[in-house]
C-alpha cells in the first residue's frame, strides 16, 4: 500500500482530530487520488485551502498523489507567510455576497444590518446552498463542513466561533469588509434595499405614536418593511460602533 505524509498548518487544524493537530499524517491509500479528494478525505474542505506543496513544488488540486510524496498543506492566512506561494483558490470576488446556512441565522442579521448582500432561510438544504453559492456567485459561510467539500463549492468559509457577536467580527476580518461596512441600507427581515419613503405614503403601517414623533421612513423595495429611529435604533448603532471599534483596538 502507498503513504503519503501531510502536514496541514496554522488554522487548518481545526478541522483535525487532537492525535493529527500539528504533527506530520502518514496517510495510507491503494487507490489512485487526486490531492483534492486526500486533503477532504482527512477533513479539510478545499475552501479553507490556500496553497499546496509536494516535494517542494506547488501543485493544483488535479495532481495526483503518488507513493512517497511529502506535502504540506496551507490556509488563508498564508498569504501573509514570508515564504511565496502558487494559490489554488479561485480569482477574488469582485462584489462580495453571501449565503448562510441554517445554524448562521443571527450572523445573517449581523451582516445584513451593515450593509451585506445575505441570504438567509431556515430551510434551506445542502444542495441548495451550494447551487446559489455557484449560480450566484456567493461566498458559502456554514457551520457544516461537509457542506463545503461539495464541489460546487469555490467560495466559502467554516465559521469557527458560536457566539453570535464572534461571529460578525471574525467573518469581517476573513474578508477585510471593516472598510466597507454601510449601515443601514438592507432589510433585516428579507435581505432588500432600504428606500426613503414619504412619512404620508405609510400612514397605516406604522402606530400612530410613532407617527407623532418620527418623520423620516425608510421601505424595504422587497417585502415593505417599514424602518424608522426609534429605540431600536440606537442599540443597533451601539452594536454597529461596537463592532467597528473593535478592528482599531486589533
Amino acid at each position: 500500500m502507498a503513504v503519503a505524509s501531510f502536514y496541514f498548518y496554522a488554522e487548518l487544524n481545526d478541522f483535525l482530530p487532537r492525535h493529527q493537530k500539528q504533527v506530520r499524517i502518514s496517510h495510507f491509500f491503494g487507490e489512485r487520488a487526486s490531492i483534492k479528494d486526500m486533503i477532504e478525505a482527512l477533513g479539510i474542505p478545499h475552501p479553507e485551502v490556500y496553497s499546496i506543496e509536494v516535494n517542494g513544488e506547488y501543485v493544483n488540486f488535479s495532481y495526483i498523489v503518488q507513493d512517497g510524496d511529502t506535502i504540506n498543506v496551507y490556509p488563508i492566512s498564508a498569504r501573509s507567510f514570508d515564504k511565496p506561494s502558487i494559490s489554488v483558490l479561485p480569482k477574488p470576488l469582485s462584489v462580495i455576497r453571501f449565503v448562510l446556512d441554517i445554524h448562521l441565522g443571527k450572523l445573517a442579521t449581523s451582516l445584513r444590518l451593515l450593509g451585506f448582500d445575505t441570504l438567509y432561510r431556515n430551510d434551506y438544504e445542502d444542495e441548495e446552498l451550494a447551487n446559489i453559492s455557484y449560480s450566484q456567485t456567493r461566498i458559502i459561510l456554514t457551520r457544516d463542513r461537509g457542506l463545503l467539500m461539495r464541489s460546487l463549492v469555490t467560495h466559502g468559509y467554516y465559521v469557527r466561533n458560536t457566539d453570535p457577536q464572534q461571529q460578525i467580527l471574525e467573518v469581517l476580518q476573513r474578508f477585510d469588509l471593516f472598510k466597507v461596512v454601510s449601515p443601514f441600507q438592507r432589510c433585516l427581515r428579507c435581505n432588500g434595499l432600504l428606500e426613503p419613503v414619504d412619512k404620508q405614503a405609510i400612514t397605516e403601517q406604522v402606530p400612530e405614536t410613532v407617527r407623532s414623533q418620527i418623520d423620516e421612513f425608510n421601505r424595504c423595495q422587497d417585502c415593505g418593511q417599514i424602518y424608522w429611529k426609534g429605540s431600536h435604533y440606537e442599540r443597533l448603532q451601539r452594536f454597529i460602533d461596537g463592532v467597528i471599534e473593535s478592528r482599531r483596538v486589533e
